[in-house]
């Protein structure tokens, strides 16, 4: 199979190996919108900007509906979904369409890079990315994936049903304070919790003139929102929110944030014990209809310092996993494959995609490696966050 050829040029990989990621994310960060408080189990580093401090506009979206984010799974596909294109209403922002179908700020901003967030304007043709490639973990209890800033929940399967997952956007611990890896477990509940803001947390409120109190009681202003879950990583809850406009932003101090609907919906449907498996899957390969897709997401900012050639060894050999592991048995385009991986915008792609007859054959690429761009004029930049 032509994946596994590691036909990489000295000359290509002498930049690869010098570039960061960063280079050629297509969101390289920029100041962060954090339009929800912290967590009791968050505390901060500097300072972040605030929607109403930065005069930008509040969605009054509506809670979306749980069913546009309930699937069955096929038994020979992992891929649930599909895209969604509507025309956006006037008074439309993304932000508002997204949530009426459970899609977060980023997901929504990578899928309409042409689109005004705020003003999309009347008749506007909006896509709302709603397929999704499960994570290649144990689907059990909850699975949540950092990169794509995604919860998903497997509801336990009953004798002679389909399996089922239900999928949610959620707001992950932004730079410095990322949310962790690895399994644990939901060990309390708690509805209408009050909030301990830690000493930490009040410091950097009082350092841009914003007091807060010893404790903030159970009510609107309260940013835990109604619904709280504490996680057995010491610190680190999945909570609701005040303020539903920052969900799917890194925004946290590493707690899992999740629209008050959402985190309402589940609250019952997990009780304490439920596995939660946090794992970072930044490309995920996917199934349907003989048609080989991958799908991915930007690296988080901690991760981008590493070499470009890392994330292309990485999807590499998350590939050939894929096909060994399921007995995929088909030629793969590693151009798109190339260009998923180095502009990761959460689009699903197929691999395997044969040429229109018309347009001139030309032989794919014999592996990624040699589908990959060769950018002289970054040949001696040094990247820096």
């Amino acid at each position: 199979m032509p994946v596994t050829s590691r036909g990489l040029s000295p000359f290509l990989l002498a930049p690869l190996l010098s570039l960061s990621t960063l280079a050629l994310a297509d969101d390289a960060p920029g100041p962060v919108i954090d339009p929800e408080a912290a967590t009791p189990a968050e505390s901060a580093p500097g300072p972040v900007i605030d929607p109403e401090a930065a005069s930008l506009p509040q969605t009054e979206a509506a809670p979306h509906e749980q069913r546009v984010t309930r699937f069955e799974i096929d038994d020979n596909s992992n891929i649930v979904g599909k895209i969604r294109v509507i025309e956006a209403e006037q008074e439309d922002t993304l932000l508002d369409i997204g949530r009426q179908y459970g899609i977060g700020y980023e997901e929504m901003r990578r899928a309409n890079p042409d689109v005004s967030v705020w003003y999309p304007g009347e008749g506007t043709e909006v896509t709302v990315p709603t397929r999704f490639i499960l994570p290649d973990a144990d689907r059990e209890g909850v699975v949540v994936n950092i990169p794509e800033m995604r919860l998903y929940y497997y509801p336990e399967r009953k004798e002679g049903e389909p399996a089922r997952v239900e999928t949610y956007a959620i707001s992950v611990g932004r730079m410095d304070w990322s949310t962790p890896l690895g399994k644990t477990r939901i060990t309390e509940k708690q509805k209408n919790p009050p909030w301990y803001p830690p000493q930490s947390i009040i410091k950097e409120h009082a350092e841009d003139d914003r007091e807060l109190p010893d404790v903030v009681p159970p009510g609107p202003d309260n940013p835990l929102g109604k619904y709280k879950m504490r996680l057995g990583i010491p610190g680190y809850l999945i909570h609701g929110t005040n303020r539903p406009q920052g969900i799917g932003m890194r925004v946290t101090h590493g707690c899992i944030r999740m629209f008050p609907e959402d985190v309402e919906h589940l609250f019952d449907k997990l009780p304490v014990g439920t596995q939660v498996n946090l794992v970072s899957e930044p490309t995920k390969f996917g199934w349907r209809d003989e048609t080989l897709y991958v799908q991915s997401f930007p690296l988080l900012e901690e991760d981008r310092r590493s070499p470009v050639i890392k994330r292309v060894l990485d999807a590499d050999e998350s590939l050939v996993a894929t096909l060994k592991r399921h007995a995929i048995d088909t030629d793969i385009d590693h151009r798109r494959l190339a260009d998923a991986v180095l502009i990761p915008d959460g689009a699903a792609v197929a691999l395997n995609v044969e040429p229109e007859e018309e347009t001139p054959h030309e032989p794919l690429p014999g592996s990624l490696y040699d589908a990959l761009p060769i950018l002289p004029h970054l040949l001696y930049q040094s990247v820096e966050i």
